[in-house]
């Protein structure tokens, strides 16, 4: 594959980073946390959630790109946004006495630790709930558990036992036949890769050889099944795998992939979940359009490698 090539696909590629992360910024009000975010009753899936999204894409943004790239820029000013929506960590330390035990709030602040933003009282506490055998032994499946780990780790918490059993313990890990991937294994799946590899951060080396190549090898064939149903917010996170592990992509190969949800947004840049999604509602577009800025930014960085070999 010429240069050009590569760098003509990374292109199509780059403008929907610049879309999805334009569109992010218009509706940054939406990721404000309300007065319900510490209550009882409050939805976490309305509140926390995609605050928590919102860092997590952001941190990923921040460490692929040069600090002098526009889109470096943007996420930066969101993930501050995100921050301040904290009040710079205390509400962890606040939501950590109200519910102890509960994984969220480690697993949301772990983004944010994961950019350099940290609140020490609210860590100190969530190590010493982290050393109870009641964290220790909640029972959760094997992708959750991947993924507190991972969020330990960034919280400067460590425990005893492999990690690989809990990764060999998936869906992905045990290589399943790939006719029964279906949309639930599909999220696990790409979850999987995402702790492996900090959310792109920590590039591919954390995806063993025999995962690489089952993936390579499945998941063109699962993409062009997502795409045909319209499954527009998995079809990113399958594309972000592709760029996540070890070895070249293929312009040409996902080049139709990225034409398709580049045709599926909105004009406002959001990228609906799905194609039967309502138009431009929050609710059923901002985690597609992350997923978007997040698959964009991690193949573009990807194809300017192999642009820059080429």
């Amino acid at each position: 594959m010429s240069a050009a090539t590569v760098r003509e696909a990374s292109r199509g590629v780059r403008d929907v980073a610049e879309s999805a992360l334009a569109w992010a910024a218009a509706h940054r009000d939406a990721f404000t946390l309300g007065d319900d975010a510490l209550a009882a009753s409050g939805e976490v899936n309305r509140t926390w959630k995609p605050l928590g999204e919102l860092a997590q894409v952001c941190a990923t943004v921040i460490r692929r790109t040069a600090p002098a790239d526009p889109l470096h820029t943007r996420a930066r000013d969101l993930l501050a946004h995100a921050w301040r929506q904290t009040g710079q960590g205390g509400l962890f330390l606040a939501l950590q006495r109200r519910e102890p035990f509960a994984t969220y709030p480690l697993e949301v602040y772990a983004a944010f630790a994961a950019a350099g933003l940290r609140h020490r009282g609210y860590e100190t506490a969530a190590a010493t709930v982290a050393r109870t055998r009641g964290w220790r032994r909640t029972e959760q499946d094997p992708t959750r558990r991947l993924g507190v780990l991972a969020a330990e780790r960034h919280s400067g918490i460590t425990r005893p036992g492999p990690a690989d059993a809990v990764r060999d313990g998936t869906w992905l890990g045990g290589l399943p036949e790939p006719w029964t991937f279906e949309a639930p294994s599909g999220y696990a799946l790409t979850h999987v890769v995402f702790h492996l590899t900090d959310w792109g951060r920590a590039g591919p080396d954390g995806v063993p050889a025999r995962l690489a190549e089952y993936l390579t090898q499945w998941l063109p064939p699962w993409l062009d099944t997502c795409l045909d149903a319209g499954l527009w917010d998995l079809g990113c996170e399958l594309l972000a795998v592709a760029a996540s592990v070890p070895g070249p992509l293929d312009p040409a190969g996902f080049q139709e992939a990225w034409q398709r949800l580049a045709a599926a947004r909105h004009p406002c840049g959001a990228l609906p979940e799905t194609a039967t999604a309502p138009d431009d509602d929050f609710a059923h577009c901002y985690h597609s359009t992350l997923m978007a800025a997040f698959a964009a930014t991690l193949t573009h960085v990807h194809l300017g490698a192999q642009g820059a070999l080429g």
